[in-house]
């Protein structure tokens, strides 16, 4: 091994240490659980081998989780990504005070999620039923977050709300790539906006699109702290998503091992959504 490189691997070791200790171990750690009937506590359990994931695909509450998760999940992924590609491209034009609005737009990435959740709990239960009222809207007037059909759309809005943020300064990054040569080309030839998007803005973003699908769809899966803040699973389980489940049954209702094996499945899920995700992704932007 080269002399020279081996102070940067030896600055490696600690980072490596603490990955192992907080993420790779417990991880192990619930995997190897995930094949016994362990409750959470105590040190009394046995193996039952695969029994607890056959259960999975037979319990109701999962499938009615897993069925939501993916419903927000691709709901919310394709609206930031419309919207925060549009304001990306309404920032990336000439207008004045454009790097304040930038920074307007970056704000809700950096607040807490709970924080925004419990304000938004508010407004839904509060503000906008009493402007519904005022008004004389009817659907206004009640709590979204009340209702076992519409309490979803409510998360969704909250979600995209603040994941707008990130993913439109991704696209701003990649907007800003683009030489303007391109686009004053094209205006010699007469191409409208909508040919420039489609044949050159899209086109050179593909890799920055790319990006900003997996981290949407992966963000999404991962839901918890918004259905916490907002219905904490409620009205019934309408809107429990597949995190949440995990965690109100194995730290509250003792299935620890049972929703061990639930996140093993997650888990495999995620990483094959996200690796077929960017598999086709990179191909359809090598065929641009």
């Amino acid at each position: 091994m080269n002399k020279r490189l081996m102070p940067y691997y030896l600055m490696t070791v600690p980072a490596v240490i603490l990955f192992f200790v907080f993420l790779t171990l417990p991880a192990l750690q619930g995997v190897y659980y995930s094949f016994t009937n362990w409750n959470g506590f105590g040190d009394n359990f046995d193996f039952i081998g695969f029994k607890n994931y056959a259960n999975l695909f037979k319990d109701s509450n999962v499938g009615n989780a897993y069925w939501f998760t993916f419903k927000f999940a691709v709901v919310v992924t394709i609206l930031i990504n419309i919207f925060s590609l549009l304001i990306a491209m309404g920032l990336n034009a000439k207008i004045k005070a454009r790097n304040f609005f930038r920074g307007i737009y970056f704000l809700p990435n950096i607040l807490s999620v709970l924080i925004v959740g419990y304000i938004f709990n508010y407004l839904f239960s509060n503000v906008f039923t009493i402007w519904g009222q005022n008004l004389g809207i009817e659907w206004l007037s009640t709590n979204i977050l009340g209702s076992e059909q519409h309490a979803w759309i409510g998360i969704v809005v909250v979600a995209v709300w603040q994941g707008i943020a990130y993913n439109t300064i991704l696209y701003l990054a990649g907007l800003q790539t683009i030489p303007h040569t391109l686009y004053e080309a094209s205006n010699l030839d007469g191409a409208n906006r909508w040919q420039e998007f489609w044949r050159i803005t899209f086109p050179l973003i593909a890799p920055f699109f790319t990006i900003n699908m997996v981290l949407a769809m992966k963000n999404s899966l991962m839901v918890f702290d918004q259905i916490v803040a907002l219905t904490n699973g409620g009205p019934g389980r309408a809107t429990q998503s597949i995190s949440h489940l995990i965690y109100t049954g194995g730290f509250e209702g003792g299935e620890f091992a049972y929703q061990s094996a639930n996140s093993v499945i997650y888990f495999i899920l995620i990483a094959t959504i996200s690796i077929v995700q960017i598999r086709f992704l990179q191909r359809r932007e090598g065929e641009m």
